[in-house]
């Protein structure tokens, strides 16, 4: 993917999470200056499983040639004999078996491990791109004026730009400023433990050993107000698990800590017994307070100069499948309205950006919603209707939508839009399900 002329537009990402190496990475090939602020010490590879629809995969196929596609695929989980089983909670029974759709090379889909898929994108950024990534740099404050942007490090350092970029997390420090308010997360209402571990006690149990003598496998037991995922992966060598239950835990005090496996089996009394003999051979797991936030009422900063980006603007449940995918979407749409604004109308480009962005990605939340509801309040009798009715959503105007080329295509009536405020609504501006997707394949 060649990149573009210079555009003399310089660009501050906080945060190396996906949304803002994503972000980084486009800014550079669309020829803005970029650098990135990140208050980690050092690269990681921490975490557990991770998704990226093939909405998210058509934006990694178009880097460095099809090499990041390419190593990211040896990474993640490989579903394309076995499919995702869908079991009852009690019996253990399979009431559907969801064939993974065929294969696209440009829009690939990836599961895999956090940390080892990140590694792939933030080691493309710093040593491919040669895009600086400033490690151990705590961010203490966020400033506009109507002609810059900036942060002030712990350092008491202060670094400028045209735009800056707030891709730092749930607990984004970028999100007061851009509200003039504190906003205080909220609980969910569920909470999700995870787990990732070696298959060197799984093999060895007869309840358990099918699952990684047999490649990469995925399935799910649905239960009342609860589900469990569990993976196998890299040809049934690592294991994975998350399961989704009722939480009201006080979030304030953390959203992520070690969880306690006698606390797991309570929650799985009564359950297929194979889901107990997967987390009795858990090393460790984490108690992980799903964070919700009321949809913010924008993203933007008064003066434009300062875009939040990611959780740090729309935080997803996991059954949405999609929250790193939509940061993505983010950071290539950012790129692009910047690049087509061109640096005398960088506060008009990122409220472009905001005025595409925002109508899909909150259509696309609701999913995570609809998803959970429809696994947590299963009516078995409709189930043995209609199987299909318990299956993992896969939408085609999701997954199937090119966030770059619907950007490239609405930009300029976008555009025209936010310096008239008068103007009627762009048609297709934002993909909503009733709509078309306007470029899509």
């Amino acid at each position: 993917m060649a990149t573009h002329p210079k555009t003399g537009i310089k660009v501050v990402v906080v945060g190396a999470g996906f949304g803002g190496l994503t972000a980084a990475i486009e800014c550079h090939l669309k020829g803005h200056t970029v650098s990135i602020y990140e208050n980690f010490p050092a690269l990681k590879t921490l975490g557990d499983i991770i998704s990226f629809g093939a909405n998210g995969g058509r934006i990694f196929h178009r880097w460095d040639e099809g090499r990041i596609s390419k190593r990211l695929r040896e990474l993640s989980i490989d579903l394309s004999e076995y499919g995702f089983r869908i079991h009852k909670y009690d019996t253990g029974e399979v009431v559907y078996h969801q064939r993974n759709p065929p294969a696209n090379p440009e829009t690939p889909i990836f599961n895999g491990h956090r940390g080892e898929l990140h590694e792939v994108v933030f080691n493309y950024a710093r040593d491919k791109l040669g895009i600086p990534i400033h490690l151990d740099q705590w961010v203490e404050e966020y400033f506009e004026t109507p002609e810059e942007a900036g942060i002030v490090l712990k350092s008491g350092e202060k670094v400028t730009a045209d735009v800056v970029i707030g891709a730092d997390g749930v607990r984004s420090k970028a999100r007061e400023l851009v509200l003039g308010y504190v906003d205080k997360p909220k609980s969910s209402g569920y909470a999700v433990w995870r787990a990732w571990f070696p298959n060197t006690d799984m093999i060895r149990d007869p309840l358990t050993k099918e699952f990684c003598e047999n490649g990469d496998t995925f399935n799910g037991w649905i239960g009342p107000d609860v589900h469990f995922l569990f993976s196998t992966i890299k040809n049934g060598s690592d294991c994975c698990w998350v399961l989704t239950h009722r939480d009201e835990h006080d979030i304030d005090e953390s959203w992520s800590f070690p969880g306690k496996l006698e606390d797991v089996y309570k929650v799985l009394e009564g359950w297929d017994p194979v889901c107990r003999a997967i987390v009795e051979k858990t090393p460790s797991l984490v108690d992980w307070k799903l964070v919700y936030r009321d949809p913010l009422p924008t993203w933007v900063s008064q003066h434009a100069r300062i875009l939040l980006l990611g959780d740090a603007a729309h935080p997803f449940l996991p059954t949405s499948a999609q929250g790193a995918t939509q940061a993505m979407e983010d950071g290539v749409t950012i790129a692009v309205c910047l690049k087509n604004g061109g640096k005398e109308n960088v506060q008009a480009a990122v409220r472009a950006h905001q005025e595409i962005r925002y109508d899909r990605v909150r259509a696309i939340q609701k999913t995570g919603e609809t998803t959970r509801d429809r696994w947590h309040k299963t009516d078995w009798a409709q189930v043995a209707a209609d199987p299909k009715s318990i299956a993992f959503p896969r939408e085609e105007w999701i997954h199937t939508f090119d966030a770059e080329g619907h950007a490239e295509v609405v930009f300029a009536d976008v555009l025209k839009k936010v310096t008239n405020p008068q103007a009627e609504a762009v048609e297709g501006a934002s993909i909503l399900p009733s709509a078309p997707a306007v470029v899509a394949v």
